[in-house]
């Protein structure tokens, strides 16, 4: 899983950094260790006053996942664990959010995969072959350049669901995974395949996408009526009318969705439209009735 013959640094910070588990077995007396750490394109360093270590990415079997084997660890809210098999390392930096896509970039930036764009469009399965793509990580998500010349963007915030398959590709059964998001308010299911290793890690960053859009909000049941009726088509203007409510107690639940970033604003005078989120949640309410 090489990133080209040249190695290139992305990033240099200062943060802690800990075993959590060592020849498989989980520690129960660690520390954390002040120092710096570099990241590369192939390599994972981290230099404290006990020394240097260094992990070649090569070795790295699994990102995420909490090891809280101590009130230590389990104070830190946010840090990144490397599963490197038998042993298990953590690393806690200031900006996590940053850190962390810096590692999937390191990992995942200018691999090349197999796409099949869009697989399915509107709910219709497409008659669409499969091409190679070149992979990006950005703060939005990632971006894939499809050898035909068209590029898909993978937005976070804007992916409903990620399932792991097993498909042919060229005559060869590879892990596939297909991901539903949205494209212009278009939802279109983009299929994605190569190496399992490089699959593992493709589908670990999508998913962060996916538990956006599913994690739990607290809505009213005003805040459920007027999401059911943006999902069953009700425009935003007539929705006072739809619901018999007060165009500014609409306002105000749009406001509110706004804030829990369930809808997004179209244009200044309120109009606005599901996300991904806001249609996982007013497909559930729906199938509650």
């Amino acid at each position: 899983m090489s990133n080209g013959d040249t190695e290139y640094k992305i990033t240099d910070i200062q943060a802690r950094f800990a075993v959590a588990v060592r020849e498989g077995r989980a520690m129960n007396d660690v520390s954390w260790t002040p120092g710096r750490v570099l990241l590369s394109n192939r390599r994972l360093i981290l230099a404290g006053n006990d020394g240097k270590r260094t992990v070649p990415l090569s070795q790295l079997e699994g990102l995420g996942g909490r090891h809280d084997s101590n009130q230590s660890i389990a104070r830190v809210s946010n840090y990144v664990s490397f599963d490197l098999g038998e042993q298990v390392l953590l690393v806690a930096a200031a900006d996590h959010e940053g850190f962390e896509r810096d590692v999937y970039r390191a990992l995942l930036d200018q691999r090349t995969l197999m796409a099949k764009h869009p697989a399915v469009e509107g709910g219709v399965v497409q008659e669409t072959g499969w091409e190679q793509a070149r992979v990006k990580i950005d703060e939005n998500g990632l971006g894939a350049a499809l050898e035909g010349g068209a590029f898909v963007e993978f937005d976070l915030d804007d992916i409903s669901g990620v399932d792991a398959a097993k498909r042919t590709v060229d005559g060869e059964k590879q892990p596939v995974i297909e991901v539903s998001h949205t494209d212009g308010g278009t939802s279109i299911e983009t299929h994605l395949a190569g190496g399992s290793r490089l699959m593992r890690f493709v589908e670990a960053w999508l998913q962060k996408g996916e538990q956006r859009s599913t994690a739990n909000v607290d809505l009213s049941s005003r805040d459920r009526e007027v999401l059911m009726a943006l999902y069953s088509g009700v425009s935003p203007f007539e929705i006072p009318a739809f619901l018999g409510s007060d165009v500014d107690a609409v306002e105000e639940t749009f406001e509110r969705l706004i804030e829990l970033e369930v809808v997004e604003e179209v244009r200044v005078r309120r109009e606005v439209a599901l996300n991904s989120r806001g249609r996982n949640i007013a497909s559930e309410a729906m199938n509650e009735q």
